[in-house]
């Protein structure tokens, strides 16, 4: 299968990169990614020279380049993973970008694959798009549970979705969307919860935690999600939702804890900060539909996986370095 694979620099895409490569051989891929800040082709240098794998720089947003790599490189599948994804930019930082990549960028790719007869679309999205959940309920999301987005960038995931179901249901067209619940493992841009405590606590700063830090997410290893996405890929059906976790609540207090226990650091470092706006409560995913009807399992316990992530952070600092300075670069080119 030849895939398409939006955003495969990123944190996930990357990680699913390796994954087909590692698991089909007879799998192809074309990385099409933007490369903004949090793209970073150092995540897949293992498979840069892979005859199966090849990088193309551009833009989900453009239906020009969108049009180009499907033209040149007979797709047979697309998994989009291409989004503004960090929730507090969209906050703070105005929330343009955000419509544009995942609602628009969403829109581009379903008129392009009509167009040029690419057979499947997998929409990778996000639980942030339910809203959130009492903490001290015991409900879940399901497939059912009505869209109720309360932060921009889950809108603008939302956006993408709703675009998604109405391609299915006005032209038939073969995509299929998942929710998954937090993702944390090697790769991931340090501004994301888990890797920032991790390195914040390795420098013995402050780890700024939200509110009362009770705030609790549904944590699923990146490589569970991985696994999950090639089950809908190659045996979800035709405009079906699926949700992904990994029945693995933690509140972010804890992750704190777990991060400053295994690296020896003090407890004292938790610093509470004032709240964000519109902060969710709780996620937590009912992802028996894609177990059931698609024989899906998360296999890695949360126990051990954080250990091993943690240590890959350690034992990669070069990795987060260079990032940092492109990062730095990139914004002082913008300024």
């Amino acid at each position: 299968m030849k895939l398409l694979v939006t955003g495969g620099a990123g944190f996930i895409g990357s990680n699913f990169i390796r994954y087909q490569l590692e698991n089909y051989t007879d799998s192809e891929i074309v990385n099409f990614d933007k490369l903004t800040y949090a793209g970073n082709l150092d995540n897949l240098a293992a498979v840069a020279n892979n005859k199966r794998y090849q990088f193309i720089q551009g833009d989900i947003t453009s239906e020009t380049s969108v049009s180009k790599v499907l033209e040149n490189n007979n797709i047979e599948a697309i998994v989009n993973f291409a989004a503004e994804t960090h929730v507090d930019r969209s906050i703070h930082s105005g929330n343009r970008e955000f419509v544009l990549t995942n609602t628009l960028g969403v829109q581009i790719l379903l008129d392009a694959m009509r167009r040029h007869s690419v057979k499947i679309m997998v929409q990778v999205s996000t639980d942030e798009v339910y809203g959130s959940l009492n903490l001290d309920s015991d409900e879940t999301f399901s497939e059912s549970t009505p869209l109720a987005p309360n932060m921009p960038y889950a809108a603008a995931k939302a956006g993408g979705d709703m675009l998604a179901r109405a391609a299915f249901k006005t032209y038939g067209t073969d995509v299929r969307v998942t929710h998954c619940s937090n993702n944390y493992g090697p790769y991931q841009f340090p501004e994301k919860l888990i890797p920032f405590f991790i390195f914040k606590a390795m420098r013995n700063e402050p780890l700024p935690l939200y509110g009362d830090g009770k705030n609790i997410r549904d944590w699923i290893y990146v490589l569970d999600h991985c696994a999950a996405l090639d089950a809908v890929l190659r045996k979800g059906s035709p405009g079906e939702v699926y949700n992904i976790g990994a029945h693995n609540e933690r509140s972010n207090l804890e992750i704190a804890k777990i991060i400053l226990k295994e690296l020896g650091k003090p407890e004292s470092l938790i610093t509470f900060v004032a709240d964000r706006p519109g902060h969710d409560r709780r996620y937590a995913i009912d992802s028996s539909k894609i177990e059931r009807e698609l024989d899906w399992r998360p296999l890695y316990k949360f126990e051990q996986a954080i250990k091993n992530t943690i240590r890959w952070y350690q034992e990669n600092t070069e990795w987060v370095a260079k990032l940092e300075k492109r990062r730095i670069d990139m914004n002082a080119h913008l300024s």
